[in-house]
């Protein structure tokens, strides 16, 4: 089986899994391509990564690449959508962050989650994505994102305007701080904070939610996902930030948004004792209550 790994820091308390990951990996004779920046962090972390190979970009991955590893937490998770793009290669997260809705494999459970992995005992769970279709991006594929597209205000000042619009429709104008479109997936993040609905992954469908509403009838959206989303924002300031997943971009304020539904999706690895109704309760302590 070959792997291609991709990490993007390596903190201290964190060495020695990540070692035993490398260990595991190497005495089950697995070919393994690393991020070359991740790479480099390891070996002035001393680990032992002199057996594998690197790559640096989408174009490095071929059609031989079983799957990707990411290490770390969501964060990480949403970056390998960059380098993924439409190439189908399933992603697995072992979580070194935090909560991990993404990233659901717990320290304790790396070996047998590689082992599954190295037996294909899992299954694929596509998930949506979307694409700013407008503005157009230096690279193509900076334009997606798995979570949400998040429309703010730059500073701590006056609100802005989101004049909304669907299928070229007028829908809505929003009088708020922002305004996030998230995919099912996403729901689940800054959507859910902002008093969101959970979606599940399955349902084919975008939720709009508003950050900070002025208009107090104005609640969060969900929306067939094959709507064309077309935003124009009004500020004092004249410009405003938007940000996919974890990236953010200034614009101007003539600037219009388009974002669409992506043309393909990505895979995420499923292990047989895994499930999202399984992630729910445990990530979002619905467990917590006795009388379930």
């Amino acid at each position: 089986m070959k792997i291609a790994l991709y990490g993007r820091t390596l903190a201290p308390e964190h060495r020695g899994a990540v070692y035993r990951i490398f260990d595991w990996l190497r005495s089950h004779n697995v070919h393994v391509m690393i991020y070359e920046p991740y790479k480099m962090l390891l070996a002035e972390a001393h680990q032992i990564v002199a057996p594998f190979q690197s790559f640096h970009s989408s174009d490095d991955l071929g059609e031989d690449v079983d799957c990707m590893l990411s290490l770390g937490g969501d964060g990480t998770m949403l970056d390998t959508v960059l380098l993924i793009q439409d190439k189908g290669i399933p992603i697995i997260g072992l979580n070194l962050g935090r909560l991990g809705f993404l990233s659901s494999v717990q320290e304790s459970e790396f070996e047998q989650a590689l082992n599954d992995v190295l037996e294909r005992r899992y299954s694929l769970d596509h998930r949506s994505l979307l694409a700013v279709t407008q503005p157009l991006f230096k690279n193509s594929a900076e334009n997606l994102a798995l979570n949400e597209v998040t429309i703010l205000k730059k500073d701590s000042s006056s609100m802005i305007q989101i004049h909304t619009y669907l299928n070229e429709e007028f829908f809505n104008t929003y009088w708020a701080d922002g305004l996030i479109i998230a995919t099912p997936t996403g729901s689940t993040g800054y959507s859910m904070s902002c008093g969101g609905p959970i979606i599940m992954p399955e349902s084919s469908s975008f939720v709009l939610t508003p950050i900070a509403p002025h208009n107090l009838n104005v609640r969060p959206v969900i929306i067939p996902d094959d709507a064309e989303i077309r935003l124009k924002v009004e500020s004092r300031h004249h410009t405003f930030l938007m940000s996919l997943d974890s990236r953010s971009y200034f614009l101007s304020a003539d600037q219009e948004i388009v974002i669409n539904k992506a043309s393909f999706g990505i895979n995420l690895i499923k292990l047989h004792s895994q499930s999202h109704i399984i992630t729910l309760r445990n990530k979002l302590l619905w467990g917590i209550d006795k009388r379930n």
